[in-house]
């Protein structure tokens, strides 16, 4: 804006405010409980007598429809003007408003006659339609409480006003297209009343502002375009395009939308229900959140401080958390130890690789770190190549469902005690012990062995480890492929060759492909109080299969064909697991071995086959390998079909049809996708590559999958919790925080199970920040009793704990619904 201009219109705003004020509070507008409420205006108060709309509530709408253009008058404007006339005729009796139209500017230097409306709608097709103090007017109307819906073109209204920039959110871009084109709207708030009844993927035409300035993070935004489905031109915004948002604004309610640009947008029952939720909040007939996605509303603290020197008093090698219904949240570390520790890699040596597993409480109502207790394990070996560095360790926790009452703690770990060096292998267990809930001091000699199986530990990695309740008390299990990376060029890992005193390290059909092995698998097993366990009804296998006459699977098979699952989830109103794995190293698809890296989240409703190492993303083949020339490829997989022909299988042949994944990523992007050959095997061609999840970048990725939040588990009189808004919203995050993935997404129900992808996903960045400072490299995540969200940051470096090792705490700090309660319109039911 001028200087000259900006001090003209302050000046007038401040001669012009008194006289305003004054007109309110004739009218009723500053009248009730408190100065910033707008109680529905007293017609007897004023100078119109307006008959009292249906439904008893005093309520009216002012539509202005000035505007600055040339020409005749927008054909957009009559529709406008009776489609919103028909919502305040329908509804609900309550909900009911009486509408009044004008293109009279000089409706806002009256502010007797401005304080009878309850909302003022911008129908306007923008320029600089208000003088200075016409803008005053309806700044102090907003200080007052008022309520403002501006709709497509009343984004370019007012174009030197600051202030109306923020009221409106943001600006279109000159650049931006002109002609309807039908597109697709992401409804991401299934909450608020403009949004909550429409359709999840909601496809329409209409004329697609870009906007000068992304608004997302200052504003709450409600749905998004997206850009795929049409063409943005030039000034395209990516994919996160807002276009309806709403926010609390100088002490008003605020409600934008981008769309609304043809007529025949108001003869469309969804869009005017789209308006009706505007109009009732910013009335205030009902309540909505209009905060829950402003940046500045959330806080993070980190919790811990760094260890002292040469002890782990805070912190591990931090590898995963729970929280207790209490508030405390437990949290492990992997195995590795600071740098002033010694790292054993000498096999001759009994001390190799021993390493401590340890078990930390942090308690809410003290701020204190107690070291519960520390597990003897393999998992200290430190860094290099595949034949040096482990991932083996302390690799999970969970807390029983009774954890109140028995203070039992579940610990999934590699104890250091039950290695051979000699065959190069160990055991893996999921044990339970006994927490002391008084002193939080874990009772090492409590431990009851659950669950145990081998693992080689010649050559890392994928060790898993994440573990999670549902509702029936029922445990998962993730346990990694516990494979090498190193020998198949970073493809499928199906390399039959190496190994080492005959078990496979390379060929992930020895694991994750083979029925009869617990490795590369989410298992599902029922803990028994006596410290036993029992299978549940419904999983992949009831171990009783058999193939050429003997027994061949393992019937705690839930899910089998996964690489690295190191973070899952069970989302204990629905018991849909929720899962993320780590995929191979190759940096870019092969037309001849396969696609490239892709690390992976699923949504798991039933048992199933997810296809490693036989198929990838949306079941996007490899190609086989086998003897007696593994450099050589056979034929691709059938991912309807796959066959275990592997030298290393001791299980079936015939595998379960592979269920495709929601989402996938590559060094490329998210979602890649193919054309494919008359058998369904996609081209592996770069060149010919599309995107299907255009907000994912990939790079050096480690999926970290997150929980699903539900407002509902959380204590109704928390002062932290995060909205209701992201009831039913999945977070999936990476390791790393520079392109990958922190985002926020939401499933259709209706094809989540069937490898159906996200149809709506926000960017969580800015609200779990990243950055060296930050949470640079997530661990873990998930939300307490209290409704915050708790998150491991593993630290900077690798197989060892640092300065930046922490827990940390991310709370909302925005404040509840608004209008307050007792703000609400009078005659409302």
């Amino acid at each position: 804006m001028d200087l000259r201009e900006l001090s003209r219109k302050r000046a007038g705003r401040r001669a012009w405010t008194a006289a305003l004020t004054a007109g309110f509070v004739t009218a009723g507008l500053l009248s009730g409980s408190s100065a910033g409420a707008l109680p529905a205006p007293d017609p007897s108060l004023t100078t119109m007598s307006v008959k009292s709309p249906p439904g008893g509530a005093n309520v009216r709408v002012l539509i202005f429809y000035g505007s600055a253009a040339p020409g005749d008058e927008s054909p957009v404007v009559n529709a406008g003007i009776e489609a919103i006339e028909r919502i305040g005729l329908s509804g609900p009796a309550g909900q009911r408003f009486k509408v009044e139209a004008t293109d009279d500017a000089s409706v806002f230097t009256n502010g007797t006659r401005l304080g009878r409306y309850n909302a003022i709608v911008f129908l306007t097709g923008g320029g600089d339609v208000l003088d200075a103090e016409q803008e005053a007017g309806l700044e102090t109307y907003m200080e007052a409480g008022g309520g403002f819906v501006g709709i497509h073109d009343a984004a370019r209204a007012e174009p030197y006003s600051d202030w109306f920039t923020g009221l409106v959110g943001a600006r279109p871009a000159s650049s931006s297209p002109t002609s309807a084109q039908r597109a697709t709207v992401e409804v991401g708030d299934r909450q608020h009343p403009a949004t909550k009844d429409l359709p999840v993927t909601w496809k329409r035409p209409d004329q697609w502002p870009n906007w000068v300035k992304n608004p997302s993070g200052e504003v709450h935004t409600v749905a998004r375009v997206r850009e795929s489905t049409y063409q943005p031109g030039a000034s395209a915004n990516g994919w996160d395009h807002p276009i309806s948002w709403c926010r609390d604004y100088d002490g008003g309610r605020s409600f934008y939308t981008g769309m609304g640009g043809t007529v025949s947008s108001y003869d469309e029952t969804d869009f005017r229900n789209h308006l009706r939720g505007a109009l009732l909040w910013t009335t205030r007939l009902v309540q909505a959140d209009c905060k829950a996605t402003i940046n500045g509303n959330y806080k993070a603290e980190r919790l811990t401080k760094p260890n002292q020197p040469g002890q782990n008093d805070q912190v591990g090698e931090p590898h995963g958390l729970v929280t207790a219904p209490d508030g405390r949240v437990l949290y492990i570390g992997r195995g590795g130890a600071d740098s002033s520790q010694p790292v054993i890699t000498d096999w001759n040596n009994p001390d190799i690789g021993k390493g401590k597993g340890e078990i930390h409480v942090y308690d809410p109502k003290t701020g204190q770190v107690t070291l519960a207790g520390a597990l003897t394990v393999f998992g200290n070996k430190g860094g290099g190549d595949e034949l040096v560095k482990v991932e083996e360790g302390l690799l999970g926790i969970e807390l029983d469902p009774r954890f109140e009452q028995n203070g039992w703690v579940y610990l999934h770990y590699t104890p250091h005690a039950r290695i051979n060096r000699d065959t190069r292998m160990a055991e893996r267990r999921v044990s339970r012990f006994t927490l002391d809930l008084a002193t939080n001091k874990l009772d090492l000699s409590s431990e009851k062995v659950l669950l145990k199986w081998p693992v080689q530990i010649h050559s890392c990695c994928h060790a898993g480890g994440g573990m999670a309740w549902d509702s029936k008390g029922n445990l998962y299990i993730a346990t990694g492929d516990n494979n090498s990376s190193r020998f198949s060029d970073g493809y499928s890992g199906n390399n039959p060759e190496p190994n080492f005193k005959g078990v496979s390290f390379a060929d992930a059909r020895r694991t994750a492909g083979n029925t009869n092995n617990l490795n590369g698998k989410i298992l599902r097993i029922h803990p028994e109080p006596d410290g036993t366990y029992t299978l549940p009804e419904g999983n992949l296998f009831t171990g009783r299969e058999t193939d050429e006459g003997g027994g061949k699977t393992r019937g705690e098979i839930y899910v089998m064909g996964v690489r690295n699952p190191a973070r899952i989830f069970v989302d204990k109103s629905t018991d849909i697991l929720y899962a993320g794995w780590v995929g191979p190293d190759a940096s870019a698809p092969s037309p001849v071995w396969g696609p490239a890296k892709y690390d992976t989240f699923a949504v798991i409703t039933k048992a199933s086959n997810r296809g490693w190492p036989y198929c990838m993303g949306n079941k996007q083949p490899y190609r086989d390998r086998n003897l007696p020339d593994p450099s050589q490829p056979l034929g691709w997989y059938d991912c309807d079909r796959p066959k275990n022909e592997s030298p290393n299988n001791d299980g079936l042949v015939n595998l379960p049809p592979v269920t495709g994944n929601n989402i996938w990523y590559s060094p490329q992007g998210g979602g890649p996708d193919f054309p494919r050959d008359a058998n369904g095997v996609p081209s592996y061609k770069q060149e010919e590559s599309t995107y299907r999840l255009p907000w994912l970048k990939g790079g050096g990725q480690a999926a970290m999958n997150g929980p699903v939040y539900r407002s509902a588990d959380v204590s109704a009189t928390s002062d932290v919790k995060w909205p209701a808004y992201w009831d039913g919203k999945w977070f999936v995050g990476d390791f790393y925080d520079a392109d990958q993935p922190r985002n926020a997404v939401l499933m259709d129900p209706r094809t989540q199970g069937d490898g159906g992808l996200p149809v709506h996903s926000e960017s969580l960045k800015k609200i779990v920040p990243v950055g060296n400072d930050g949470i640079k490299n997530l661990m873990d995540w998930k939300f307490g009793p209290d409704g915050a969200l708790y998150v491991l940051d593993y630290g900077r470096g690798f197989f060892t704990s640092d300065a930046k090792s922490a827990l940390w705490r991310v709370t909302y700090q925005g404040g509840g619904p608004t209008p307050a309660a007792d703000q609400l319109a009078r005659g409302t039911q």
